[in-house]
């Protein structure tokens, strides 16, 4: 008895996975606070800017609270992972860290050092105007790289130097107090790293 011949069946592309939809609102809600402000976040909005219907951003986030706690989640996990993998790849010895920091503010290109400013700035700023407290999952991270810098090996203050002098860099970028010149940043970079070169304390 010979086998029937066999046939192929058409199958539907799988739909998108949670995590899938989950990120494109997430995507989307940034997007709107970079590009019109906090203002103009809304649910409804991300939703449409997600392409998802109301109902399934709030399977996800169910208010606009949630969202921004979202928002702060990933951006506070983005920063440790790429803090600790900027720190792997310095050489171990003192100021290791606070060489990642440098380079962190200063090493990077300028679009990418921009970029990342940017979309900090916006959910920062989103957090900050709902709920300040919303905020403390990156201050758990920054609180984190401070305990950090405390043990790299050099002399008292010279890492929260580094720290303080990006600080200022982002917070003048996100509220447009000034923009350095090429010329600057390169002054500023040179007088931190002569400062890492110094002997560490002990």
């Amino acid at each position: 008895m010979s086998a029937s011949p066999a046939t192929t069946q058409a199958t539907a592309p799988p739909s998108p996975a949670p995590h899938d939809a989950r990120t494109r609102i997430l995507d989307a809600a940034e997007a709107i606070v970079r590009a019109r402000g906090v203002a103009h976040l809304t649910l409804e909005a991300a939703a449409r800017e997600a392409g998802v219907s109301k109902g399934g951003l709030l399977y996800h986030f169910a208010s606009k609270e949630a969202l921004i706690t979202g928002l702060l989640g990933r951006m506070a996990e983005f920063m440790r992972q790429d803090f600790e993998a900027m720190v792997a790849s310095q050489p171990e010895g003192p100021g290791r860290v606070a060489r990642t920091m440098l380079a962190w503010a200063f090493e990077m290109a300028p679009e990418a050092i921009n970029e990342r400013c940017d979309r900090a700035a916006a959910v920062f700023l989103a957090a900050f105007h709902h709920d300040p407290a919303l905020l403390d999952p990156i201050r758990a991270v920054i609180a984190q790289m401070r305990r950090t810098l405390a043990t790299d090996g050099l002399a008292p203050g010279v890492g929260g130097i580094v720290m303080a002098a990006g600080d200022g860099l982002f917070m003048a970028r996100i509220f447009g107090l000034y923009t350095p010149t090429k010329q600057e940043r390169d002054d500023m970079h040179a007088a931190l790293s002569r400062l890492l070169v110094a002997p560490p304390c002990g």
